[in-house]
């Protein structure tokens, strides 16, 4: 069975690991954690999920075959540095930090198997939208592997890397754009009489059926969008607001300069 080492113990490895041993697909004593210097949080980890901390000597570091890269992207040179003597050369490297290409982590870790992984917070649920590119030197089997891996926190696509900025941007943030919707859907209806407890019951069930709806695939968003609204009804009244507000301007604004900041970092961390 594969030792995978995690570089890095915040709430993405976390999500990872739970996913990894929720659901069985790696036993926990194959399964290594380190980060920078948090050691509390190393042996919450332990203690919840009965997994191994990398000891001093970096002996499960040598003998991974597979990687996670997880610190944050500020930390992620100087911890590419650190690991890079203990690899073997064999090993696969998976990074879920954004901004961070496969170029600058082979300018690192030298030419080996590399994907990139972006995840999004809905990991912690078993929901994340993922998507995940590699390079050349990934076999298909290794490809299998991983995405058997990433399935464990949710659905899993393959895209070129170049795609990885719109990924982010729609996907990796994406949970903070409806958090935001739900916010101020919430207490808009508050302030027309709802209890929050209602509101927010009645929001998340709405969330969830419209969602069921667009995952069967078989009607477009524009076409069930129709369907909800009535000429003349109340649905059309609040779609013509959503249109006098520009809101489709915002929402390809805010698409545009999410990825815009992404292909920043990763000229910053070239």
């Amino acid at each position: 069975m594969d030792k995978i080492v995690f570089i890095g113990a915040g709430s993405m490895a976390e999500a990872i690991i739970n996913g990894l041993t929720k659901e069985e697909k790696i036993s926990p004593e194959h399964i290594h954690v380190t980060n920078k210097s948090d050691v509390e949080q190393l042996q919450q980890l332990k203690k919840t999920y009965n997994i191994q901390i990398v000891c001093e000597e970096k002996k499960a570091l040598k003998e991974a075959e597979i990687v996670f890269l997880a610190m944050k992207p500020k930390d992620a040179k100087d911890a590419m540095i650190e690991i890079a003597p203990y690899l073997s050369s064999s090993a696969t490297i998976i990074s879920v930090i954004a901004g961070v290409t496969i170029q600058t982590i082979t300018n690192y870790l030298g030419s080996r198997p590399i994907a990139r992984v972006m995840p999004n917070t809905s990991a912690a649920v078993g929901l994340s939208a993922s998507a995940v590119s590699w390079n050349k030197l990934i076999s298909e089997e290794a490809k299998l592997k991983i995405i058997n891996i990433l399935e464990s926190i949710g659905t899993v696509q393959a895209v070129e890397e170049e795609d990885l900025h719109v990924v982010t941007a729609l996907a990796g943030s994406g949970p903070a754009y409806i958090y935001y919707f739900a916010e101020h859907f919430e207490a808009a209806a508050i302030s027309h009489g709802l209890s929050k407890e209602d509101a927010r019951q009645l929001f998340i069930q709405t969330m969830e059926g419209a969602a069921q709806m667009l995952k069967k695939g078989d009607v477009e968003p524009q076409e069930l969008r129709r369907k909800v609204t009535s000429p003349g009804g109340t649905t059309e009244a609040g779609v013509e607001q959503l249109i006098q507000h520009n809101v489709k301007d915002a929402i390809f604004a805010c698409i545009d300069a999410a990825q815009n900041r992404s292909r920043e970092f990763a000229k910053q961390y070239e």
